[in-house]
């Protein structure tokens, strides 16, 4: 995007964003004014060093041209990071779906509880869009148009979405054809946090047969590529799925071959060749005689190289081939060891759900706590909790506890903002009532790397804070991390025995799994939060989980893999 297209965009978002918080009409009239002006005198805007030369433009008053002059400046307007800050971020993920807009986005947001798109994706085809004031049918339509028009123009799919639509095509596929042997493969299978194409892989004697099928799906709106081992389609919602088909004796091979990584499979081979050995996606073969000695599945594959099988997350040549010939492979967290989730929003702040219906949806995810942690104070555009609030929160958790009804014990807590000297939201009494304190950054994502670090470690030193919250900020293809020194920051939450958070909502999974590597070589302790704002999001663990597994982290740094009683004895240590 050259500069002209980044200042009228600017300006679109900033008239987007003003609408949400509910700016008077004018300014946001000017705002996309300032858009259409930009866009039509391109350069020639840009060339202006002057209050006085940009006023001569139609539609640009002095506010706007000192916009101009300090995107020029700096390569971005402070009155729309601010905005980016103070409005939700699931609120600035719908405005990316066109035909929604700022007026929709809100509306289903209040009032549906929409959250990602997927959820908006689905409301429109449950048709539950049509229903809301100011929409029917046809918005609906070109709600669901813009999503597509979305996925097909991304790129890179978020690892929920893809996994979402392979699990589909599975099901589907061994609905017609029961028992089939069916995968999916590369980066998809090792768990990545984004996807390019949906690749999967099928044992059968019968190719033909599972082509038609995959081929017919009533999911396919188009078919790209229609073989006998190999068939491409494109989803009605324009995504890339791949299947490949092989002979049950070549699965394990196969399997090994597409899920890579290539860095990985490129070392497989050299351990290969200098035991006389040929790998290929048809079997493990003798170079001598070109004899076939495995194949069929993948522990055979490794058995026969000398290694272990290692789990698929850990395939990206980061030392796994080296511990599986050592027979040194980490312990890695499994889902079913998670006793609970870190970080859950209720209907107080801008979550949907009350605390009886996550406790219930917690109970029959088998967990043993829920922490309860709704926005702070100053974070009030997603409905943060005063003083009072929060303390009547914190008696409504006792009070359902007492009852003693559920195996799930509820954690009073609260996502506190970090300021930009490093201070709370809540002050001491407020604070020494909470089970769980999350501090996370939330503005100021612009300042300087030593000034986010010093906000961090000044929160993280706060005898009340446990865990620091989406430690980087960052937004899956939407926001980069801010600049921050994440390996002062894990000393300090190792040396002072606290947490940093996996943030395993799908448009962050913050911490990702090359920061983890450091986390787990410093021995810092992480807690799992899905940041669920409706019951349905705590599935949103298995995401933190892959990437716990990705970043070799083992159940012992987990804090959710704890019971109850060892999880508050670590939040209230050294707070009394």
């Amino acid at each position: 995007m050259d500069k002209v297209e980044e200042l009228s965009r600017a300006f679109e978002q900033l008239a987007e964003l003003s609408e949400i918080k509910g700016e008077v009409r004018f300014k946001v009239n000017a705002y996309h004014r300032a858009a259409e002006v930009v866009r039509t005198y391109g350069e020639e805007i840009l060339e202006k060093d002057d209050v006085d030369e940009l006023r001569r433009y139609p539609g640009i008053g002095e506010g706007i041209a000192k916009k101009i002059l300090e995107f020029k400046r700096t390569g971005t307007i402070s009155k729309l990071e601010q905005l980016k800050e103070e409005i939700p971020v699931e609120l600035l993920t719908l405005l990316q779906v066109p035909n929604l807009g700022p007026k929709r986005a809100k509306l289903v947001y209040e009032e549906l509880g929409v959250r990602t798109i997927e959820e908006l994706q689905e409301a429109a085809e449950s048709h539950r869009l049509a229903s809301l004031r100011g929409l029917g049918p046809k918005a609906e339509q070109n709600i669901l148009e813009g999503i597509r028009q979305l996925q097909q123009g991304s790129g890179r799919l978020l690892l929920s979405t893809a996994s979402r639509l392979a699990e589909e095509i599975v099901g589907l596929m061994r609905e017609r054809i029961p028992g089939l042997v069916i995968s999916p493969a590369g980066s998809l299978r090792r768990m990545k946090e984004t996807i390019g194409d949906i690749d999967l892989l099928v044992s059968s004697e019968e190719p033909g047969r599972v082509m038609e099928i995959f081929c017919d799906l009533p999911l396919v709106s188009k078919v790209l590529l229609h073989g006998d081992k190999k068939s491409s389609v494109l989803t009605d919602e324009g995504l890339h799925v791949d299947m490949r088909v092989v002979r049950p004796e070549q699965y394990g091979a196969a399997l090994q071959y597409f899920t890579g990584s290539q860095s990985h499979n490129i070392r497989v081979r050299e351990i290969a060749k200098k035991k006389g050995l040929k790998i290929n996606e048809y079997g493990v073969f003798v170079v001598e005689g070109d004899r076939r000695i495995a194949g069929e599945t993948e522990e055979e594959v490794y058995r026969v190289l000398g290694m272990a099988w290692p789990p698929p997350e850990l395939r990206e040549n980061r030392g796994e081939v080296e511990a599986a010939l050592r027979g040194r492979l980490p312990r890695l967290l499994e889902e079913g060891q998670v006793r609970g989730d870190f970080h859950v929003h209720t209907r107080a702040s801008d979550g949907i759900n009350t605390l009886e219906e996550l406790r219930e949806a917690a109970e029959a995810r088998g967990y043993r706590f829920l922490a309860i942690t709704d926005h702070a104070a100053s974070l009030k555009v997603a409905g943060g909790l005063d003083r009072d609030r929060i303390l009547r929160q914190v008696e409504e958790i006792r009070a359902l506890n007492a009852r003693g009804d559920s195996p799930v014990i509820l954690l009073a807590g609260a996502e506190v903002n970090v300021g930009n000297e490093g201070e709370l939201d809540y002050d001491e009494e407020v604070l020494s009532q909470l089970d769980v304190v999350i501090a996370s950054v939330h503005s100021g994502f612009k300042q300087s790397r030593e000034q986010i670090t010093r906000r961090i470690l000044t929160a993280l030193r706060h005898p009340h804070v446990k865990i620091i919250g989406h430690p980087t900020g960052r937004l899956l293809g939407q926001r980069p991390p801010y600049e921050v020194d994440l390996r002062a920051v894990m000393k300090e939450a190792a040396e002072l025995g606290k947490a940093l958070e996996l943030n395993a909502f799908p448009d962050r999974l913050d911490l990702n799994d090359e920061a983890l590597l450091e986390a787990r070589e410093l021995g810092v302790m992480i807690a799992i939060g899905t940041d669920a704002h409706r019951a349905e999001h705590l599935s949103f663990m298995r995401f933190g989980v892959a990437t716990a597994r990705r970043g070799w982290v083992p159940p012992d740094l987990v804090v959710n893999a704890r019971e109850p009683e060892e999880v508050l004895r670590w939040l209230w240590d050294g707070r009394r």
